[in-house]
């Protein structure tokens, strides 16, 4: 009988116990759809994900990602981790990149090494698309915050690179901090829309080093809030190139996310507009927590 072993990480962290948990489990071909969404409830992280098959097809590592309440074609933490566990647990050895096939297709991993240890990892989002843009003021209402902590130079938008977000600009910190669903509102506003989850961004940061503040509500997908969200995340780094939100349409900037719900995270961003389409990077880093085996 084949043993399955299952992994926790802590995804765009710096340490343990911060960045965005993620369950990774080996050789999960046998285990059934219906099954692969009950273990990612029970783990009740924003995303578990499952890798088929050992066996490199097509190029890449099958792997399918669930959150406690749907299967999703593309996550960026479960991208990331799921790539880094591979490297280090079946590949066993450096090497320059790691491929996933996901349902929203095939995804490249590259690694950025410290030595011989893993240091930052890439992954390359397919180029993002631009949709419906929404009301301020409706926005307003569904965040709990006032109308003028939305910066109105820039659209609230949805926008994907394999999975869609609202993209909300906020002026300041204060705005972020005090953003917090009105479920009725909010699910309302989902109805008709692509996109389920609400990013909302400001310029002003905890910390200094970096560029911009973020938080990510997802209450659609079984969880109030994610800690740090590399899809989300890869839609940013597209708007703000589109947008030139820095004064230029190519970014490379390190975003925080996760302080406001006692995770903090670190993610990097890079992009850049090329003729028509716009090229988006998100990096970060993985530390393993723990593994057991799933009977």
């Amino acid at each position: 009988m084949t043993k399955r072993t299952f992994y926790i990480l802590d995804v765009f962290a710096e340490q343990k116990y911060t960045g965005n948990q993620l369950a990774v489990f080996r050789n999960a071909e046998g285990i059934s759809e219906a099954e692969m969404q009950q273990i990612a409830k029970e783990m009740h992280f924003s995303e578990t994900s499952f890798i088929l098959s050992e066996e490199k097809r097509n190029g890449g590592y099958d792997v399918r990602i669930f959150t406690p309440e749907h299967e999703i074609p593309f996550a960026g933490h479960p991208t990331l981790g799921t790539a880094y566990l591979i490297q280090q647990e079946i590949i066993k050895e450096p090497v320059e990149k790691v491929v996933l096939n996901l349902k929203v297709g095939q995804i490249p991993v590259t690694f950025k090494y410290l030595g011989e240890q893993v240091d930052i990892m890439w992954m390359k989002q397919i180029n993002p698309a631009f949709g419906t843009v929404l009301d301020l003021s409706s926005l307003a209402l569904v965040l709990n915050i006032e109308e003028q902590e939305i910066d109105p130079k820039f659209p609230i938008q949805e926008v994907s690179t394999g999975t869609p977000f609202i993209m909300v600009p906020l002026k300041t910190l204060n705005g972020v901090r005090q953003a917090k669903i009105d479920k009725t509102g909010y699910f309302k506003l989902i109805e008709n829309l692509e996109a389920k989850a609400i990013l909302v961004f400001c310029p002003q940061t905890y910390s200094q080093e970096n560029d911009l503040n973020v938080r990510v509500f997802v209450d659609y997908y079984g969880i109030p809030e994610d800690p740090a969200t590399g899809s989300a995340n890869g839609c940013l780094a597209g708007y703000l190139a589109k947008y030139r939100y820095f004064g230029n349409d190519q970014i490379d900037i390190r975003v925080e996310q996760g302080q406001e719900i006692g995770r903090p995270s670190l993610l990097f961003l890079r992009a850049k507009v090329i003729e028509k389409e716009i090229q988006v990077e998100v990096g970060g880093k993985a530390i393993m927590v723990a593994r057991g085996e799933f009977v």
